[in-house]
């Protein structure tokens, strides 16, 4: 037995079952867990990041933020080191939103490395779901301000996987 494909695998298994009714705010309402798969395949395809905690923590990034899964769930079931990237990368909903975003910016430089590859590969996957399916109330001004500040998170994580760097820039590149 491959305990570092169990633990992807129980990680997929997890986050699909979290996020069972959940849905994209695209167009077609898509299935939310395709989300986390998008991460953990931009990250392993794209980043050649091949350590299971990192493919792990892409695919629980949500959880915490957008379901009842607690952090203590996280790390009994995954260990500390995978729910402590997700705790880096998830937000404080009680926050006004205005300050998740700045916190998003300031916070980016110093997160661990296993978090800064998760959060790049989440702001790649959202850049590419805004471009190709956009939610059906977001205008042009929307999708520019959500490119902006998107930008500013990922100049505080620059030097941290050239190759995922690329693939925002060129999902950037998509709005121009």
């Amino acid at each position: 037995m491959n305990p570092d494909l169990v633990l992807v695998l129980d990680a997929a298994a997890f986050a699909a079952d979290k996020h069972r009714r959940q849905r994209r705010k695209d167009a077609e309402a898509t299935p939310y867990i395709n989300h986390p798969l998008a991460l953990a395949t931009i990250l392993a395809q794209e980043g050649g990041i091949a350590d299971a905690q990192v493919i792990a923590a892409a695919l629980l990034h949500d959880t915490v933020e957008d379901t009842e899964t607690t952090p203590a769930e996280l790390e009994a079931r995954f260990g500390p080191d995978v729910a402590a990237m997700v705790a880096e990368v998830t937000d404080d909903k009680a926050l006004p939103k205005a300050e998740r975003k700045r916190l998003q910016i300031a916070r980016a430089a110093h997160k661990s490395p296993g978090a800064r590859l998760v959060k790049l590969a989440d702001k790649i996957a959202n850049l590419r779901d805004i471009a190709a399916s956009p939610p059906a109330d977001w205008d042009a001004a929307r999708k520019a301000d959500y490119v902006s500040w998107a930008s500013e998170v990922v100049a505080g994580m620059r030097g941290t996987n050239a190759a995922l760097e690329a693939a925002f820039d060129a999902a950037v590149a998509a709005f121009d």
